[in-house]
């Protein structure tokens, strides 16, 4: 909704009135301002249209999480480094349904820019893997799939990962 850097210089202005409402003595309403600045830091460092586009991918609502990625304009400009991953992540996972080759193209940037959780990066690369597979590169989806399982320390992909060796198995 609002630029990233428009979202520091609103909390910088929220926490500065803030101020000068604890040197006027309303202490209450500073604790409330100081409060709903962090609001908007916290929207800084996660975008309110990346937090909506995932909860429609818990629904499987594919359409609607790709509602709400087009809503995202400029992607360079309006995310930090981290959200373009998730971004790009939310459009690969899209587009393994739809179209393969594009899928990966998300994928790989989504890896190359970055992503948080190593739930996620394992997630890309099981994708990528899958893709791979589906491709005849059968050295590639292999080196995936391994960097994949070592990444994937909760073990919630480890059926995913052994049903795709077995798959390897008869390529």
């Amino acid at each position: 909704m609002f630029n990233k850097n428009l979202k520091l210089v609103i909390a910088v202005l929220i926490i500065g009135y803030a101020v000068y409402q604890f040197i006027e003595g309303y202490i209450g309403n500073g604790i409330f301002l100081i409060l709903l600045s962090l609001i908007f830091i916290f929207l800084y460092f996660r975008n309110e249209i990346i937090l909506l586009a995932f909860l429609r991918m818990r629904k499987q609502d594919m359409e609607g999480t790709q509602k709400w990625l087009t809503k995202i304009k400029n992607p360079e400009a309006a995310l930090t480094t981290k959200q373009q991953g998730y971004y790009n992540y939310l459009h690969g996972i899209i587009f393994s349904q739809k179209n393969l080759t594009t899928a990966e193209k998300y994928f790989k940037k989504a890896l190359k820019l970055g992503l948080t959780m190593d739930y996620d990066v394992a997630m890309a690369k099981l994708s990528l893997a899958g893709i791979s597979m589906q491709k005849r590169r059968k050295r590639e989806a292999t080196q995936l799939l391994q960097e994949a399982k070592k990444l994937d320390k909760n073990n919630m992909l480890t059926e995913q990962i052994k049903m795709m060796q077995q798959q390897m198995k008869k390529i």
